[in-house]
Formats: C-alpha cells, structure tokens, sequence
C-alpha cells in the first residue's frame, strides 16, 4: 500500500524539504503541494489523499481550519498530521480537537517523520512520543477547559478504564497486559467507547479524558508526565 500525501507549509525551503524527504520512500507518494490553508483544502478536495501534513500557522487559513475541513469533508479518510515550529504551540490542543490525529516539530529527525507519517496515515494517532501526551496535559489544564457536553456516567467503569489507559499512551496490546483481557475484549470496548462519546479516534480520546478530568498532569514540570485520578465509578 502506497500512502499518498500532500504537504501544506508557507515556507517553500521547509516545503520543498518535506516533499523531497518523502519522495525518497517507496511506501509514500506526495500528490500535492500548498503554500497555504486554502490551497491545501482544495488539493485535498481534488486529490483526496490518505494523509495531509499541515503547518499549523499558515497566512489566509491556518492548519487547525484545514485540518477540520479536509478531515470533515473526507469523511475522516484523510488523516491531518500538524507542522509546529515550537514543542509548546499554543494551538496543538486546538489542532487535536480539529480533528488533527497528531503532529511533529519541523525539526524532527528524517526517521521521526516517516514513522509520522506511517502511524498517522494507518490512522492511529501520534500519542506514543512522551512529549506528545506532555503537551496534552499542559493544554488541557492551562485551557479555560467548557462544562462538557458527555460525561463519565455514560461509560461502564472497564470503558473508563480503558479511556484512561489510552490517555496514558498505552496501545491496545498494553492495555490488554495491564487489564489482563484479550485484545480482541480491548478492541470491543475502545470501539463502544468511540462510539458513545462520538470520538473519531485516539487523540480526542486523550483529550476527552483530561477533560473528564480522569487523567491529571502531576505538576507543571516539562518532564512531568500524566497520570490517572483515582474514580470510584462502577
């Protein structure tokens, strides 16, 4: 399976960069380019790619607005992979919300960004990086975080247990060891899980359990990882 992709960056050296790194793979086709959000909507209209590498600050439509319309309007086929120049962008939260199923420094390592790409575009979510979930947590609790509309009382306390190894960064394999059930029990509960809270795929699930309030970083150190709030739910 060849993954097509498109490549949005307003900045043509680090475009030209991408393009050319990804094109050196046989697994990998760049189909399109775009120097800003509106051109990379309308490219991934026209080529329907399997996954859009987005900057996130980009002039006349940023990343997040893209990310949210190439996603909407593929039915979730196109997977949205964000460009950020700086570990604490202020917009990756907003990003994952949109929609985005990940994202990478632009000054990630060549093996950094195809493995990027791979897990992005098999449509998983870049959660696994320890600065991923660290940037996470420092969104969520720095956000001005709205009443949510779901809530921990709509899930059996395995889903709750499940969301939470999630937002800890643990793929279905782990969980399954930690909760000692099989992944075939993990994969029927993620996908109930998906299913009553309307999430599309792990990244919001993260977020929703920091939202929930089920997972809580330790302490405001760039170091510091999340870790889970004791529940009492059934």
């Amino acid at each position: 399976m060849v993954i097509r992709a498109i490549v949005a960056d307003d900045q043509a050296v680090v475009r030209t960069a991408f393009v050319n790194l990804l094109g050196t793979q046989d697994d990998i086709e760049v189909v399109g380019e775009a120097e800003d959000g509106v051109q990379a909507v309308r490219v991934a209209a026209k080529q329907r790619p399997d996954l859009a590498l987005l900057d996130i600050r980009m002039p006349h439509k940023n990343g997040i607005e893209a990310a949210r319309e190439i996603t909407r309007a593929s039915g979730g086929t196109t997977k949205a992979l964000m460009l950020t120049t700086f570990g604490l962008d202020e917009y990756v939260y907003d990003a994952l919300a949109a929609g985005a199923s990940g994202f990478l420094l632009k000054d990630a390592t060549f093996p950094e960004l195809l493995h990027a790409v791979r897990v992005v575009a098999e449509g998983n979510a870049l959660l696994a990086p320890e600065l991923t979930k660290r940037l996470i947590a420092a969104f969520v609790k720095q956000r001005a975080a709205p009443v949510p509309v779901r809530t921990v009382e709509e899930l059996t306390g395995r889903e709750v247990e499940v969301l939470v190894q999630i937002a800890q960064g643990l793929s279905n394999a782990e969980i399954a060891e930690r909760l000692t059930i099989t992944d075939h029990t993990v994969k029927t509960h993620i996908n109930r899980l998906f299913t009553k809270m309307g999430l599309r795929d792990r990244a919001q699930a993260v977020i929703l359990a920091y939202e929930l309030g089920l997972v809580v970083p330790r302490d405001s150190r760039p170091d510091s990882l999340p870790h889970a709030r004791p529940t009492n739910h059934p």
